[in-house]
């Protein structure tokens, strides 16, 4: 049985209209954040539907519905409509009029080409925020190159600095590029606003995906350019980062993995009982991070991990197992927070969704309109923008929209 969708309902931004223009990952995560702070978020698709609907990773499907889409789609309103039909054209300039926030995550100058680039709608509406997701950026030598986290991770230094050092170059397991390029394309519409709601001004916002994978990668780059020695990428030894001391890592045990993080070799002398340890000092942590990091991956490997865990929670030194999807699902803070939750689909079956990852005044936030179905709210959001029913049915007739029936 699917779970209530209980929760704080939001209205942090309530009186706030998006028109998403997105597809992918990136851009419709952004306004998903957006739609779950309160925002009236339209998503304004194709007939056919954006690329999330159609593609999934893993090839999976709900109910006819992509992983992909239910995993970013919720608090929006679906409009489908044709960009390349000028009733469609006129249909959403008709929508930017009054709306606060345009967004889009196209190629550079395909908006601008449907005669709905930032001049042609700042012209309709001089206070919108117009805020545009990208690869690489809208000018430059790689404006043209398709935008993909794989390829970011691999050309940022993220992939060659992620791994063993014995080891090829290693993606990271998630799009994390796409996740936190969403989380600043956000953030500078939230800024953008802000500064709206002071001085009554629009803005063109630009992000990219290429200056997002730089960006999570601030502490290590901010080292290197300064100076930091880096004979390899990778670090040796195990050791997770090139620029970490030892044992910082995930290291075996005789049954599993755990990882440790910052811990003096003192302290872990005296909690895993290494008494080779105790004759460094605590300012060689770094220089001699590959001795002290071999000591500790051998003793690992004498207990397993639920052995390990208590020894090494009453020596104070930060670790934690290494659990795989099942283990957190199951996990107990992960139970409390509420991180996952089952509800109902549109079409009424029972998906299992992560949450929004913030709380406001303790409580958690809803979903208002779970991912909803290409162009379910159609008719609704023309009749909204001034349209009769007859005028509606017309556009839809033409194919100038699109509608669920």
């Amino acid at each position: 049985m699917a779970a209530a969708m209980d929760g704080v309902s939001m209205d942090l931004l309530r009186g706030v209209k998006i028109l998403s223009f997105n597809h992918y990952l990136a851009g419709p995560l952004a306004a998903q954040t957006l739609g779950d702070l309160g925002a009236d978020v339209i998503a304004i698709e194709s007939i056919e539907g954006a690329f999330q609907r159609h593609w999934a990773v893993a090839d999976q499907f709900v109910a006819g519905q992509s992983v992909n889409h239910l995993g970013t789609g919720r608090n929006k309103r679906s409009l489908a409509v044709d960009l390349k039909h000028p009733d469609g054209v006129a249909a959403v300039k008709r929508l930017a009029a009054t709306a606060d926030v345009v967004m889009e995550n196209f190629r550079p100058g395909t908006m601008a080409k449907l005669g709905l680039g930032y001049e042609d709608l700042k012209a309709i509406n001089p206070g919108l925020i117009y805020a545009v997701a990208t690869g690489f950026g809208t000018s430059g030598p790689y404006r043209d190159r398709p935008g993909q986290d794989l390829l970011l991770q691999a050309m940022s230094g993220l992939a060659m600095r992620t791994g063993r050092a014995d080891g090829p170059p290693t993606a990271v397991g998630a799009v994390i590029v796409d996740q936190h390029a969403a989380s600043l394309y956000a953030m500078a519409i939230l800024a953008a606003l802000f500064a709206k709601a002071r001085t009554g001004e629009g803005r063109l916002v630009e992000v990219n995906l290429l200056e997002a994978a730089i960006d999570l990668q601030t502490e290590p780059f901010t080292a290197w350019l300064n100076g930091a020695p880096s004979p390899t990428p990778r670090a040796p030894a195990g050791i997770a980062t090139w620029c970490s001391a030892g044992p910082y890592g995930v290291h075996a045990t005789a049954d599993g993995h755990i990882a440790i993080s910052m811990a003096s070799p003192s302290a872990l002398a005296a909690a895993m009982k290494i008494v080779e340890l105790e004759a460094f000092g605590d300012n060689e942590s770094f220089s001699r991070r590959e001795d002290i990091t071999k000591l500790v991956t051998e003793r690992l490997r004498q207990h397993t991990t639920a052995e390990w865990l208590p020894m090494l929670d009453a020596g104070r030194i930060w670790h934690a197992p290494v659990q795989d999807y099942a283990d957190v699902q199951a996990d107990p803070q992960i139970q409390h927070l509420g991180t996952f939750r089952t509800v109902d689909s549109a079409q009424g079956a029972p998906v299992t969704l992560v949450m929004h990852p913030a709380r406001y005044n303790g409580e958690s936030v809803e979903i208002r309109l779970m991912p909803q179905q290409l162009g379910a709210q159609t008719r609704e959001v023309l009749a909204e923008a001034g349209y009769d029913a007859a005028e509606i049915e017309a556009l839809i007739a033409a194919k100038a929209v699109g509608a669920l029936r």
